[in-house]
């Protein structure tokens, strides 16, 4: 059963999402870019993070198209994103980007890193990462089969499942990572993150019930 269907293709297609951080969005080739407006100088600063306004419940399959633009640079995925207490995440404290403010903030938060380019360490040896919030909890580590932009030639498919506290991550169909969470999230928001001066496109984002 599909519960969020979004071509990202738009301006139309963000109604309602929020963009924290100094970022640009655009669809110069009828895809969602999302870039920083702020040099990479500026460390956590410049990082930004696109929330879907839609509120999902635990177990889901989401599913997205990926392109990597510009390097280097990070891309994470939070996902079951709400307040400690059960609040929304919208009504929590307005954050602006740095990551402390969403591993050891307000929130709740599981958060998949992948296409991890930033520091040279993540270029020699390409990972994805899995973590728990709140804390900075690395809970599952698998293989990163993404290229770097000058051999990516996209879209890559990945898709996210959570069921019954079983969380998957697979790129092109191809499984990185699974882990079992004994005390798994309740479900909350989804957001795109990205760390300066990466940019990457995405499309086609689609929530399916699990």
């Amino acid at each position: 059963m599909i519960l969020y269907d979004n071509p990202l293709a738009t301006a139309d297609d963000l109604a309602g999402f929020r963009l924290e951080g100094d970022g640009a969005v655009s669809f110069p080739l009828g895809r969602l870019r999302l870039e920083s407006t702020r040099s990479a100088d500026e460390g956590q600063d410049a990082n930004v993070v696109l929330w879907c306004p839609e509120t999902f419940p635990a177990d889901i399959v989401v599913e997205w198209d990926f392109w990597p633009i510009h390097e280097p640079g990070l891309c994470i995925l939070f996902f079951h994103a709400a307040g400690r207490n059960g609040e929304d995440l919208f009504d929590l404290a307005p954050r602006t980007g740095p990551y402390e403010q969403y591993h050891h903030g307000d929130l709740d938060t599981y958060h998949v890193s992948y296409f991890r380019r930033r520091w040279p360490g993540e270029r020699a040896f390409h990972t994805c990462n899995l973590r728990k919030s709140h804390g900075f909890h690395l809970v599952a580590q698998g293989a990163d089969p993404l290229p770097s932009v000058a051999d990516a030639q996209g879209p890559y498919r990945l898709r996210l499942s959570v069921r019954s506290g079983l969380i998957t991550f697979a790129i092109n169909d191809l499984v990185s990572f699974e882990w079992y969470d004994e005390q798994p999230l309740t479900g909350g928001k989804l957001g795109l993150r990205q760390m300066a001066p990466l940019i990457g496109e995405y499309a086609n984002l689609r929530v399916s019930r699990a």
